[in-house]
């Protein structure tokens, strides 16, 4: 039997966090053979970290979130100050090794701003400290392993805030870090994201087995690797306790009274919270595959459970659109890349794995108004071959069966969205493939961009899937980054969608477009 090993550490953003050791520091790809780093590969170090960061920033400056933005500048403009990199330059010159020289020069920078006696400046040393360790990792060609398909839980000397925000989305539950205090960044983005966090951590931890299954309370101020089943069983409770939805939502309607519901796309716990913390009135699309895309094989029943038992268990009672595996794309995990069929198509053809990822839904979202959404159909074979395996999944599971939808995301499927009307109970468009398709654009084309929905072609071929839901009485949602583009949102609204899936961080802004529009004013289509 596994004792369990418990590692304590100051709380800096609350709550509880189940999931799979993650060590996120970097390890060497050079196999020990590394060349001395010369004085432009060192300014070439610190400007690439610079350069990461500062997209980064502009990135999130796009999705809306100026104050986590503000933080990664601030990285930004570390990586790219003279006083840290012309000490590190000099000692180089002089003979130094690249990586000591950064370390060296980094710590002296972050003693001295520790020593300050204001607390807020004194934390800006963690900073300092995590660029220079990003600078020292890149001029040395160090990487971390890639996080664990389950969820996870951050480890790390000192956690970097551009972790929490890159991997918020793969899966990550919470974060240990070493250094750091409730005023570092890392620590400000943790609570902005709804991560739970610890900060001065016992450096033991780094020690840890990485992949075993660990819960962070921040309760306690404790991480418990291994802990024993009743442990466990206590933690799934209070995070589901923790999470369970307030007992009002806020309403969505526009300017002139017309309610709408709005949703969140999610693939993981992280987003879910800060959905639902925007206003969001549940999830509108489950993305089930980005956990899944460096997989060996077919996800397993119990796979699909871990992935989505923290997520589906924040929505007691509230709306659970939860799409099927969609290996396609960008999205091909490495066991599917040689094989001619991908996608949905390679999902029915392996009735096993389907079958799996059915029961797994089933029962993690019993508490959910759950709903599955099958991706990038094509005919109605293959929805009546998903709905066949629903049923029999329902009777094996006791549950009766939840409704079924489909991604109206071709084209083909869009102009003939009345001949597949009947067959289904809901339509979600999916603005992103639809758009590419109509347009002739590759998703991955820098030229794609949501505000390319508004084209009269993609805006005719959404006319018609909402004509066709109306005429059989089934809702009809957008789940796309359309539904939040600015230019496109007013153009659905006047086509009649009233119910719209948006980024998780989007909802509020998204909430405060549609208060403001006047949909009787709005530009209507000719019948």
């Amino acid at each position: 039997m596994t004792v369990p090993s418990r590692y304590r550490g100051q709380p800096v953003s609350e709550g509880i966090g189940l999931g799979h050791i993650y060590h996120g520091d970097s390890r060497d790809q050079t196999n020990g053979h590394r060349q001395p780093a010369t004085e432009e590969q060192v300014r070439a170090a610190f400007a690439a970290v610079a350069r990461d960061r500062a997209a980064l920033a502009a990135d999130l400056r796009r999705r809306g979130q100026d104050p986590q933005a503000a933080i990664v500048d601030i990285a930004a403009l570390i990586a790219a100050d003279s006083a840290l990199i012309t000490p590190v330059v000099e000692a180089v010159r002089a003979g130094a090794d690249g990586a000591d020289a950064i370390h060296q020069v980094g710590e002296a920078q972050a003693a001295l701003l520790a020593a300050l006696p204001d607390p807020d400046l004194a934390q800006r040393a963690g900073d300092v400290r995590q660029v220079a360790r990003a600078v020292a990792d890149h001029l040395g060609n160090k990487r971390a392993a890639p996080p664990p398909a389950a969820t996870f839980i951050l480890v790390r000397r000192e956690v970097d805030p551009a972790d929490l925000i890159r991997l918020a989305e793969a899966g990550l539950v919470g974060a240990v870090s070493v250094g750091g205090g409730a005023s570092s960044h890392a620590a400000i983005i943790a609570r902005g994201l709804g991560l739970p966090m610890l900060a001065g951590t016992d450096p033991r931890i780094l020690e840890a087995p990485g992949g075993h299954q660990a819960i962070l309370d921040t309760n306690t101020g404790e991480l418990i690797v291994d802990p024993a089943g009743s442990e466990l069983a206590a933690a799934q409770t209070a995070i589901t306790s923790a999470e369970a939805p307030r007992s009002t939502v806020r309403d969505v309607t526009t300017a002139d009274g017309q309610p709408v519901t709005l949703l969140c796309n999610v693939a993981s716990a992280a987003e879910t919270r800060l959905g639902l913390s925007g206003g969001a009135t549940g999830v509108g699309l489950l993305r089930t595959e980005i956990a899944f895309t460096t997989v060996d094989d077919w996800p397993s029943r119990e796979d699909h459970l871990a992935q989505l038992t923290p997520i589906l268990g924040q929505l007691n009672q509230r709306p659970a659109v939860v799409r099927l595996l969609d290996f396609s794309g960008d999205k091909v995990p490495p066991f599917l890349k040689h094989q001619e069929e991908q996608g949905l198509t390679a999902l029915l053809d392996a009735p096993g794995a389907l079958r799996d990822q059915l029961t797994a839904i089933l029962r993690a979202g019993r508490g959910s108004r759950l709903s599955v959404l099958v991706p990038m159909v094509r005919s109605l074979d293959e929805v009546a071959a998903v709905r066949a395996a629903l049923a029999e999944t329902a009777v094996e599971v006791g549950q009766e069966p939840p409704k079924l939808g489909i991604m109206v995301e071709v084209a083909a499927t869009a102009a003939n969205a009345a001949a597949f009307a009947p067959a289904v109970d809901f339509f979600s468009i999916g603005t992103n493939d639809l758009t590419s398709e109509v347009l002739g654009l590759d998703r991955a084309d820098r030229a794609i961009r949501p505000a390319l929905a508004a084209e009269p072609r993609v805006q005719g071929l959404i006319h018609r899937v909402v004509e066709a839901a109306a005429e059989t009485g089934i809702n009809v949602s957008v789940c796309g980054d359309a539904a939040a583009d600015p230019v496109v949102l007013p153009l659905l609204l006047a086509l009649g969608i009233r119910t719209l899936s948006v980024g998780a961080a989007r909802v509020p802004q998204v909430a405060r477009q549609i208060a403001d529009t006047q949909v009787a004013r709005l530009w209507r289509p000719a019948p």
